[in-house]
């Protein structure tokens, strides 16, 4: 690996403050890794980061669209952008085999979300979880690196995967903040099955005075566990420092399933996290789990 210029260094090191300020669970599974490989996984996740925020920031519609659109040019002309996230950026795709498609999946996720959200069934919804998770998953891949002969259009569907079920926990956390921003993204045709209307209370709690909403939890929970156990097949066929940094950040997601899954009612008026120990206790298991 070359030695880093200092302006390349130094964007780096900005997108690392990124990471570690607005991506704590990522930030805890990428400081398992080499500082090549953290410092590339950190420019990606910034540039991820910064078009999720144009999808979730205060701009007027026909802005946040022109600023994904801008994304999109962007992305065609790294090498010619003086910024320190695209400099990164940059940097990280001559290093490694980055798919810089996913960041144009993700781009067309983030559209979905302009709108007023609703999703018909579950096919539906793996498509809209594979372009805004999924493509972070395969971005994640091309910094890991598979060891070994391994076939990478499978590994590339294993880490979609994996990013599928990382998907399904933030939706199933975050059901109630969607809500206020007229987001539903639990699939409209099971709603309907499990004779479920997402409402808020007059404290703007999520109202479930039968208890059916949390039956649905209970069921999309166990599903996205399955989604867990088809994404970890890629665990066999990473370096165990890699290894140990994808236990680490999809363990600390799985917690979080485990725990509304056990409990759904514990996101009904709160965003649920774990807590630093917690999450430090899940890095330790994953290195541990990584070396044996």
């Amino acid at each position: 690996m070359t030695q880093l210029s200092e302006t390349v260094a130094e964007a780096y090191a900005a997108c690392l403050d990124i990471t570690r300020t607005e991506a704590r669970n990522f930030y805890y599974g990428i400081r398992l890794l080499p500082p090549p490989k953290r410092n590339a996984l950190s420019a990606l996740y910034a540039l991820a980061r910064r078009i999720d925020d144009i999808g979730d920031g205060d701009l007027p519609l026909e802005e946040k669209r022109a600023a994904l659109a801008g994304v999109r040019k962007d992305l065609g002309r790294l090498g010619d952008i003086d910024e320190p996230v695209y400099v990164a950026v940059a940097d990280a795709a001559r290093r490694y085999p980055v798919p810089l498609g996913a960041f144009e999946e993700l781009v067309a996720g983030v559209e979905t979300d302009l709108a007023d959200v609703r999703i018909g069934d579950f096919d539906e919804l793996v498509v809209y979880c594979r372009r805004v998770a999924g493509s972070v998953g395969r971005l994640c891949l091309s910094i890991f690196g598979p060891t070994g002969s391994a076939d990478l259009e499978t590994l590339a569907l294993y880490a979609d995967q994996l990013g599928i079920a990382l998907q399904q926990t933030n939706i199933l956390r975050d059901i109630r903040e969607d809500l206020t921003n007229d987001r539903i993204y639990l699939p409209a045709d099971e709603l309907e099955r499990f004779d479920v209307l997402i409402e808020l209370d007059e404290h703007g709690n999520l109202d479930d005075p039968q208890g059916r909403l949390a039956g649905y939890i209970r069921y999309a929970a166990g599903r996205a566990q399955d989604w867990y156990s088809l994404g970890w097949r890629l665990l066999p066929y990473l370096d165990w420092r890699s290894g140990a940094s994808c236990r680490a950040m999809s363990g600390i997601y799985h917690h979080l399933l485990r725990r509304i899954g056990a409990n759904p009612v514990l996101v009904y008026d709160q965003r649920l996290s774990l807590s630093a120990g917690e999450k430090a206790q899940v890095a330790i298991a994953s290195l541990a789990g990584a070396r044996s």
